[in-house]
């Protein structure tokens, strides 16, 4: 699916960072501790500076969390070189920053800029695995079998030097080129061994194309972007890590999952109700995964399919234990049990469940600061990850509203991706998907799920944020 963009006029977002009461500029005491932390930071002892790291990002980001090198196994199979950074090297656990980033949680992006889960000083800087210079960092180096099941894994912190910051654009180009850099030549090949796998095993990878909102000038664009292939393949190897982490959790009685319950049975058959409704294949025994990966989602059916199928990705949540395992250590949508392990300058849980890797792979005691940290880090992650999602959402809905200002009583034709329910106490409507302008929004009427309509805009309030249509068949 092409990107598509739509230009609006001047935004002004800081609306947002005003209603969500998201953090501002850092104190001085917060800055002068991490300006510290930059000039002396612990170094490795061991040194892997010998591997050819490369960082792949989207193309402005400068806070760079892992870098890669893949290679192949003598005999056989493959290994994963996955270099994360160091952020627990810089930031000391009883400090004002480290107290600073429990109040932030994670990374929130908003079109006009980032509120970051670090100064950048580190996170665009001192820990950030830029090319060309030594950064400490925690590799995992993960053994994979000829099929891509994991049969060794070791992890340790080491001295790295990234060779080059590239972004998944040109990636993609040159993988279609068949001039990828060595260090991720095998990255086509092993993502698309792991995607299967993760298939097989029940995996549900949603494919949805992402809103954005860019700046473009004096004003900003709208995005509908579909993920390159690169991308879906870059998440592979993060998942991989993610698993291997879990295990060595469980293995060692202590840790910090991402969880997520199983599809339940009657979700499953309503979703394979609603693709015989919508023309979509689901052969005899094949798993959701693999149904939704065969799935178009620039068509206006698959698209609703796909909306249909989040509905299966509720309830994901961290889940602390420390002695026996907890009642639920799977994830649904991974089909395994997984860790979050490879975003530590934009993650907070990532540092705690890091520490807890490399203390169970060396077989030392967790130290007690990450120990501690564990019962507390769902509820921080939880309020966090909200408000990530309300900036997210916010910032998109406002952008649809001042860019269809003006706009009332127009028609446009949309894909129909959600119905309501039984039950509502509202008025019938679901959800549409416009092309262009790329829009999804409420639409009132009796609408057909997966068919295009004609739908006219009844609402576009920038003050509330409000996009609404109504049926115009």
């Amino acid at each position: 699916m092409p990107i598509k963009r739509v230009w609006a006029p001047q935004i002004d977002f800081s609306v947002l960072r005003r209603e969500l009461r998201l953090p501002g500029d850092f104190s001085a005491e917060v800055v002068a501790e991490a300006d510290a932390a930059a000039r002396e930071v612990r170094v490795a002892a061991v040194d892997r500076t010998d591997v050819p790291f490369v960082t792949v990002d989207p193309a402005s980001s400068r806070d760079l969390d892992q870098a890669m090198c893949l290679e192949r196994r003598g005999g056989g199979g493959y290994r994963v070189r996955y270099a994360i950074a160091d952020v627990a090297a810089f930031v000391r656990a009883d400090g004002v920053l480290a107290a600073e980033t429990w109040v932030r949680g994670q990374t929130v992006y908003l079109p006009d800029g980032r509120i970051p889960l670090h100064p950048a000083v580190l996170s665009e800087g001192a820990a950030s695995l830029l090319p060309d210079v030594e950064r400490p960092a925690v590799l995992w180096t993960i053994d994979l079998d000829s099929d891509g099941a994991i049969v060794a894994v070791e992890l340790e912190r080491a001295r790295v030097r990234s060779r080059a910051k590239l972004d998944y654009v040109g990636v993609q180009q040159q993988v279609d080129a068949g001039n990828a850099p060595e260090s991720l030549a095998l990255l086509p090949e092993l993502g698309a061994l792991l995607a299967a796998r993760a298939a097989a095993r029940g995996a549900v990878n949603l494919p949805l194309p992402e809103q954005e909102v860019e700046r473009d000038g004096a004003g900003w664009r709208l995005v509908l972007r579909a993920p390159l292939p690169v991308e879906e393949h870059n998440a592979q190897i993060s998942l991989l890590t993610g698993m291997a982490a879990a295990e060595l959790m469980l293995r060692g009685g202590v840790g910090l999952l991402r969880t997520m319950p199983s599809p339940k049975p009657e979700a499953v058959d309503k979703l394979r109700a609603a693709a015989g409704s919508l023309g979509v294949a689901w052969p005899g025994g094949a798993s959701v995964g693999a149904v939704v990966a065969a799935v178009d989602p620039g068509s206006p059916r698959g698209a609703a399919f796909l909306d249909q199928a989040a509905e299966l990705l509720r309830g994901a949540a961290y889940t602390p234990f420390d002695g026996a395992a907890p009642a639920e250590t799977g994830h649904g949508g991974v089909g395994a049990p997984y860790a979050h392990v490879t975003a530590p300058l934009r993650r907070l849980a990532d540092r705690f469940a890091t520490e807890v890797c490399l203390a169970l792979t060396a077989g030392t005691a967790v130290p007690e600061w990450a120990r501690e940290a564990l019962p507390k880090l769902p509820k921080a992650m939880a309020d966090t990850d909200r408000l990530a999602g309300a900036a997210n959402r916010g910032a998109i809905d406002l952008a649809e509203a001042v860019l269809l200002h003006g706009r009332v009583g127009e028609t446009f034709e949309a894909g129909v991706v959600d119905c309501d329910g039984p039950g509502r106490n509202r008025p019938a409507g679901g959800t549409v998907a416009l092309d262009d302008p790329a829009v999804r929004a409420r639409c009132l009427g009796d609408l057909p799920l997966g068919e295009r309509i004609q739908v006219r805009l009844t609402i576009a309030d920038p003050a509330t944020r409000k996009v609404e249509f109504e049926h115009a068949g």
